[in-house]
């Protein structure tokens, strides 16, 4: 029960860190949107609300690599479509509310322990995009170049598309990545 508690603090964490931003993302309303016990925050999150971000841009990274996961042995172009596939989703299920979580805290905090987490999480998913993209058909070279271009951009595209509360944002910037793609394995 404890540990089910403790995830469900962390995934609400994700959800308002992705929604609201650091600043709305506190205790208060972690526990309101998971109906957790108020005992259950200082009982799991000793550390306090920073210990909390951490483990929810952790998990964000974790979920992302996941899903890169499935992917393992597809084409270049399937890789970065489900990569881009995932951000879409998060933008039309949740009517243009979510963003990325680790983008949320990246730009909002001055932690250097939260620095350092959302950096690794970017590593994290550009090692293995990098890896799943030569794995697909790119050359290595362009395979490391083209999973930061795909990171950046899509994350761009995400907010874009959240300002606008549009996907038309997104969709141009993906249209010209899987064109960039495309013509790269097709060398």
């Amino acid at each position: 029960m404890a540990g089910k508690v403790r995830t469900s603090m962390i995934d609400g964490a994700v959800q308002l860190l992705a929604s609201r931003g650091i600043q709305g993302t506190s205790f208060s309303e972690v526990l309101e949107l998971t109906g957790a016990p108020r005992g259950s925050v200082y009982h799991h999150f000793p550390g306090g609300k920073d210990e909390l971000v951490a483990a929810a841009v952790d998990h964000a990274a974790a979920r992302a690599l996941e899903l890169l996961d499935r992917t393992a042995g597809a084409p270049a172009q399937e890789v970065a479509a489900a990569f881009l596939n995932a951000w879409r989703t998060l933008l039309t299920r949740g009517d243009y509310a979510f963003g990325c979580a680790v983008v949320a805290v990246t730009v909002a905090t001055d932690s250097p322990v939260l620095l350092e987490r959302a950096a690794a999480a970017f590593r994290g998913w550009r090692q293995r995009l990098s890896g799943l993209l030569a794995e697909g058909g790119l050359p290595s070279a362009a395979a490391d170049r083209f999973a930061v271009t795909l990171i950046a951009a899509s994350e761009g595209a995400v907010v874009l598309s959240r300002a606008e509360r549009s996907l038309e944002p997104f969709e141009l910037v993906a249209e010209h990545l899987l064109e960039q793609v495309r013509t790269a394995t097709a060398r």
